[in-house]
């Protein structure tokens, strides 16, 4: 697998910020720069990253495409499909997003995510994006929610099927699926499930950690590698299995320092797991 962190770092140039990824240890990178940008900027963060060897993982969407305004709709439609051409121009893996809420915090949970409608509309939205973006060398991918579809691999197998995309892949957030007792106090099992039931569709995974909090009801939170329970190392064995060159994300941290410190105690948990540079 390759090692990469959701965060740029503070830098000034493109050749800063590789440096600064790869003596962290990362052989895998998020994209930082956005299609809005300036072409000369993405392409000079493109050639930064190939000549450090560096594996470029997503591209980064973050917008909600199933907005009920629907002028702030199409306007997201759009920003999907100017991405998802990123992706495939800079050579990325996948451009990801989630599948968008049905209220008004864009990626919050509501009964509304879960309707028919809900289901409709995604599969909807996701043909769109891939047949109005026409790419060949990359995928489009929804990151999995513990309160919108889809929240396990069996609603993604179920996604897959509907959408009937070649360009519409996986993205695995372990994490975000553990919304249960059941998931969380056998991780193992739920890690070989989505291993077994989504190999060959992932392109891209992130990493955190999940803690319980043991007050009622029943309390997950989310948390930074090594402060919660999850098998981690498993976790990524597991997801390196299906792909060698699998990228393996850390992401939601507050500050470099963060970064720099979880990205140094992944490296060893994950000992002998990462490939460098």
């Amino acid at each position: 697998m390759r090692l990469g962190i959701s965060s740029a770092l503070e830098h000034d140039n493109p050749e800063e910020w590789v440096k600064k990824q790869t003596a962290l240890g990362c052989t895998a990178v998020v994209f930082p720069v956005c299609s809005n940008e300036p072409e000369q900027k993405i392409i000079a963060y493109k050639e930064a990253a190939d000549g450090a060897g560096l594996s470029i993982a997503e591209v980064g969407i973050w917008k909600n495409a199933l907005s009920a305004d629907m002028s702030e709709r199409s306007k997201n439609m759009d920003y999907c499909v100017e991405q998802l051409r990123l992706a495939d121009y800079v050579g990325a893996r996948c451009a990801v997003n989630v599948a968008g809420a049905f209220g008004p915090i864009w990626d919050g949970g509501y009964r509304e995510n879960f309707t028919e409608k809900a289901w409709e509309e995604t599969v909807k939205m996701v043909k769109e994006i891939i047949d109005r973006a026409n790419v060949k060398n990359t995928f489009f991918t929804l990151e999995p929610m513990p309160w919108m579809i889809p929240t396990g691999p069996d609603d993604y197998i179920k996604l897959l099927e509907a959408v009937d995309r070649d360009r519409f892949a996986v993205h695995m957030d372990i994490i975000n699926m553990i919304n249960s007792a059941d998931r969380y106090f056998h991780p193992e099992e739920f890690v070989d499930e989505c291993a077994d039931k989504l190999r060959g569709k992932i392109r891209s995974c992130h990493i955190k950690d999940v803690h319980y909090d043991g007050r009622y009801t029943l309390r997950l939170e989310e948390c930074a590698p090594g402060d919660g329970e999850f098998p981690l190392r498993y976790y990524v064995e597991r997801m390196s299995e299906t792909d060698a060159d699998m990228p393996v994300i850390l992401e939601h941290l507050h500050s470099d320092e963060e970064y720099i410190k979880y990205a140094t105690y992944l490296k060893e948990v994950l000992n002998g797991l990462y490939k460098t540079v």
